[in-house]
């Protein structure tokens, strides 16, 4: 049976250049919020709760990951819950990596709450 095999050439142009300077990710959107709304935050996905804007404006992640992640967490508890977390926040209380994101959740399993430890 024959194998393929993938080459990747890198192509430069020839001579001294500057590398490419990183882009830097965009802020993320304004907050509206109706009056005397009792949350403001970074909106996730309807239906889910905000997360803090200044969490995710600090996040080490483009928004649009920052978002992927924690509406993945809030769709997949059986995929993270068995997936370890390495950092130390076993201390805090976590068993797995669904409890870096998830805080609390309804007796459907609807997220109620955020753990913010998965913005750092």
């Amino acid at each position: 049976m024959a194998g393929i095999v993938l080459l990747a050439v890198s192509c430069a142009p020839s001579g001294d250049t500057a590398p490419p300077t990183p882009a830097t990710p965009p802020p993320p959107p304004p907050v509206t919020s109706a009056p005397n709304a009792p949350r403001q935050g970074f909106e996730v996905a309807p239906g889910l709760p905000p997360l803090p804007v200044d969490g995710v404006a600090a996040a080490p992640r483009s928004v649009e990951t920052v978002r992927a992640v924690f509406e993945f967490a809030a769709g997949h508890p059986e995929v993270l819950s068995y997936v370890p977390c390495f950092c130390g926040c076993e201390s805090a209380g976590h068993r797995n990596n669904e409890h870096c994101f998830v805080g609390a959740r309804d007796g459907q399993g609807k997220v109620t709450q955020w753990d913010y430890h998965g913005l750092t």
